[in-house]
């Protein structure tokens, strides 16, 4: 194969699967990891893709492409109702407390909150308040703000200030990437200043990420991982980024 048709076919990779590893390339196409490198390097300089470590992303990955929440509801939707049952594992005992960010992954956790522990469970997402204004044994906290049309959530110095005056046993959040190096990121600094005080609210921090968000990075950082606890994903992510975030003191939940 000629270095113009491999790099095509790794182009293709990128699109269609969100992220390629050096590693898993090289070993497809019988070439060196080094070989792989230059491709990728090749690749970058044509606004085709932008490497990462350990491998590349699209390039959209890293700008302000931001999908809105009724195509992410349909979108990975099985892998979304399996990382929501290991995080039931995750929420807090009778009379405890938590905060739902915004999202699909989210959501699908919504679905599963059990009726017979008398939970206190703030949101910011207006879908979510909705879904769960009449459970039974939930009490109910509407975080109050700006709503984004694209990601229906609540944004703005409104609900950042209540943020600030609640502690939860556990906040659960989304994100659109999760690098080991850079931590994790989203395409709105509003959405981004929410999710920086729903991290501040949690006594512990869960993040709810299904495979195709780890190893891509957006462009504002909300969190690093030293302020994470958890991950919450499933058998589509890179065991490279996992085996990456385990070493930086993450727990890796894989459903």
């Amino acid at each position: 194969m000629y270095a113009e048709e491999r790099q095509q076919a790794i182009a293709t990779l990128v699109t269609e699967q969100g992220r390629v590893a050096v590693t898993a390339v090289a070993e497809q196409f019988g070439v060196t990891t080094e070989t792989v490198r230059r491709d990728l390097a090749v690749l970058e300089r044509s606004g085709v893709l932008r490497r990462v470590h350990g491998g590349a992303v699209p390039a959209a990955a890293l700008t302000l492409v931001e999908t809105a929440l009724a195509e992410r509801n349909a979108t990975r939707a099985e892998a979304k109702r399996k990382i929501a049952a290991a995080a039931a594992d995750l929420l807090p005992g009778p009379g405890g407390s938590l905060l739902l960010d915004g999202g699909s992954t989210t959501a699908a956790l919504a679905e599963v909150l059990p009726a017979d522990r008398n939970l206190f469970v703030a949101t910011n997402s207006v879908p979510i308040s909705a879904r769960l204004a009449t459970a039974a044994g939930l009490t109910l906290h509407v975080l109050g703000g700006r709503v984004r049309g694209l990601t229906q959530c609540a944004v703005g110095e409104t609900p950042v200030r209540a943020l600030a005056e609640l502690r939860v046993d556990v906040t659960f959040l989304g994100a659109n990437g999760i690098t080991p190096g850079h931590g994790l990121t989203t395409p709105d600094e509003a959405e981004a200043s929410v999710k920086r005080a729903m991290v501040r609210a949690g006594q512990r921090v869960a993040v709810l990420a299904d495979g195709s968000k780890l190893g891509r990075e957006h462009l504002v950082r909300f969190a690093t991982l030293d302020e994470v606890d958890v991950v919450v994903t499933d058998s589509g992510a890179d065991p490279a980024v996992v085996a990456r975030l385990e070493d930086g003191g993450v727990e890796v939940v894989v459903a």
